[in-house]
């Protein structure tokens, strides 16, 4: 039995919606990037630590690639592509029923003109017919050179495994980088932010688009071992701000109510969580904002 430790870092890069966090929390078993049915939720580069056997995968979400508008939009790609820069294995996520798309189609591009170790990942296979998904491997194979093909559903949990043990096993000798008993490395203060903007997302549907975002204001340890934190949410029209607060403010009680007990069950340990609206027309502009959401500035 060898005593050699293995440890490197798999950047999951991939268009919006490819399922990137979804494949995240399912490969680390637990939530540490927040999930929803809209694209573009992840906003930031999240890390994923996980123990396989005597090796360290560091998994890498970063958020989906696309043609960026705003100065938030434009952060955002930023930090995908400085997330997948570093790493050992690129895992380029393709949602195999909606194939090459356009956006997918510019990420090959980007990827084909570096030099990294690409393992080309199809993900949400239960969704689509098996005969569909050797042409698409082939045509994407055909436009990229990758190391090796993985079929997944994240959501199931199919293929999972097998792509685990692979990434384990390729990994560099290399002492482990953060203690074997830590999931992530994203400060407890942002995580909380993020999971209230996941509950944003979850209950207001289209009402609210992507015109909302978190900051912690205040993350106080208290004596008796449970935390008070207090968090404001930034949206950019008077009418955002009362669709979120609700009728006579339950809405905005339910968000923080969902939001308290994720952050319970991650923490391990009581939290008392207090949530304040604030109306900020073009807070997406604003670099202090992008900064205190976890993003570089990008111009």
């Amino acid at each position: 039995m060898t005593d050699t430790t293995r440890c490197g870092f798999a950047a999951l890069v991939g268009a919006p919606n490819a399922g990137k966090s979804t494949l995240l929390n399912c490969m680390a078993g637990a939530k540490l990037s927040i999930v929803s049915p809209k694209a573009q939720t992840t906003r930031f580069r999240v890390l994923g630590i996980l123990m396989r056997e005597k090796t360290q995968i560091l998994l890498v979400d970063t958020p989906g690639i696309f043609r960026p508008k705003r100065k938030l939009d434009r952060a955002m790609v930023a930090a995908a592509w400085t997330g997948a820069e570093d790493a050992d294995v690129t895992l380029f996520l393709v949602d195999a029923r909606a194939g090459l798309t356009d956006d997918v189609r510019s990420i090959v591009e980007t990827l084909k003109g570096g030099k990294r170790r690409i393992w080309l990942v199809l993900n949400k296979t239960d969704l689509v017919e098996p005969q569909k998904l050797l042409p698409l491997t082939a045509e994407l194979s055909e436009l990229l050179p990758v190391e090796h093909v993985y079929m997944v559903s994240a959501r199931k949990g199919s293929g999972v495994e097998d792509l685990l043990t692979a990434l384990a096993n390729s990994l560099p000798e290399s002492p482990w980088l953060y203690p074997e008993d830590d999931l992530t490395d994203l400060p407890d203060r942002l995580l909380a932010a993020e999971l209230v903007r996941e509950q944003i997302f979850l209950q207001t549907h289209e009402e609210i688009p992507y015109s909302a975002t978190v900051e912690t204001e205040s993350f106080q340890e208290r004596p008796d071992g449970s935390v008070r934190i207090e968090a404001t949410v930034y949206v950019s029209r008077a009418g955002h701000k009362s669709i979120l607060i609700g009728e006579k403010g339950r809405r905005i009680r339910e968000i923080g109510m969902k939001a308290r007990k994720q952050l319970e069950s991650l923490l391990e340990r009581p939290c008392h969580l207090f949530l304040n609206v604030k109306e900020r027309a073009g807070w997406d502009e604003e670099r202090a904002r992008l900064r205190a959401i976890g993003l570089d500035d990008a111009d």
